[in-house]
């Protein structure tokens, strides 16, 4: 009798070969290092050219505040250097800072009107059918889609002294006393025409993309809210903004920055006139480089300018951080 013992160990199977160690791929690291290197080589022209058209500006601004930098200069290129000598000049003068206060006046007053007029908006939006909802949205895109200079255009006919139709309008509301009003002859008028304006076409931009935010809010929140009693501004107060307020915060410093740095529709409209009642610092920095030909006050204008946008930006994403924190 023939007594088979079982060892344990699975039998081997028949008609394979056993193989030796793994052998490293010798392509892996070619193809580890073109997966590396390749994408670096396609975003390097995206790179490359808003390293020219962003940051090279800006050092060659930086260069020009420091120099003695006319129209001598501009022509022959010998410009002395002068340290901080343009920003001391710019920094004594009266009439830049009124132009500071301005600035921040009118970028105030935009950014509040544009805000809560883009909050109505959009909350107004989310609550029409499909057709209003289409049509809103739609009238907002061609808004936004209307160039600057178009619009500033467009403006400029609305309120003409003698063919504007916004005397006319008013006229025939009994206000007589608008018969040829010269809107762009009087400072505050001018003024909030511009603040009109830049309101105009910036609201679609911010109710656009917070009507996207709200659409996110779960609709339940909203049914528990209405179970409980929840009047809408305290439904808005409670769930509507804490879920929206990541956009909203992002949306408010962009106008923050465009409303800031408006130029265009100064500058056509009234050429930062009359007087200085509508020259911000974008305007005064252009007017102090071409009219006076101080191309190194007009530099260190701008510098300031950029030092201060940075400084409220820096001001406002530190108090949103630390708002942020203490949320429970």
């Amino acid at each position: 009798m023939t007594v088979i013992r079982d060892t344990g160990a699975p039998p081997a199977p028949l008609g394979r070969p056993r193989r030796g160690p793994a052998r490293p791929d010798r392509g892996s690291g070619r193809r580890r290092l073109g997966g590396g290197v390749w994408p670096y080589l396609l975003v390097a022209p995206t790179v490359l050219g808003t390293l020219y058209l962003l940051v090279y500006p800006l050092v060659r601004a930086v260069l020009i505040s420091l120099q003695d930098f006319q129209l001598r200069q501009l022509i022959q290129g010998d410009a002395p250097f002068v340290g901080l000598r343009n920003y001391r000049t710019l920094l004594t003068d009266d009439r830049f800072w009124q132009v500071v206060r301005r600035t921040f006046l009118f970028m105030t007053v935009s950014v509040v009107l544009i805000m809560v007029l883009a909050t109505l908006v959009a909350l107004m939006t989310e609550r029409l059918g499909r057709v209003g909802r289409t049509t809103v949205l739609s009238a907002l895109v061609l808004a936004w889609a209307m160039p600057v200079i178009a619009a500033t255009t467009v403006f400029q006919w609305l309120f003409h002294s003698e063919f504007g139709i916004v005397n006319w309008a008013l006229q025939q509301l009994g206000f007589t006393s608008f018969e040829r009003y010269p809107w762009f002859a009087h400072g505050p008028a001018a003024f909030t025409i511009l603040v009109l304006l830049v309101v105009w076409q910036s609201v679609p931009f911010a109710a656009i993309t917070l009507y996207s935010a709200l659409v996110t809010v779960p609709a339940e929140l909203y049914e528990s809210a209405r179970i409980d009693g929840a009047s809408a501004p305290r439904v808005f107060r409670s769930i509507t903004f804490p879920m929206i307020r990541p956009i909203f915060m992002l949306v408010l410093s962009l106008e923050v920055i465009w409303t800031f740095k408006a130029f265009v529709q100064i500058w056509v409209m009234t050429n930062g006139g009359p007087g200085d009642a509508t020259t911000t610092l974008p305007v005064y920095a252009v007017q102090t480089a071409l009219s006076s030909q101080r191309y190194d006050l007009g530099a260190a204008a701008s510098m300031v300018s950029v030092l201060m946008m940075a400084a409220v930006l820096v001001l406002y994403f530190r108090q949103m951080f630390r708002q942020e924190g203490e949320a429970p």
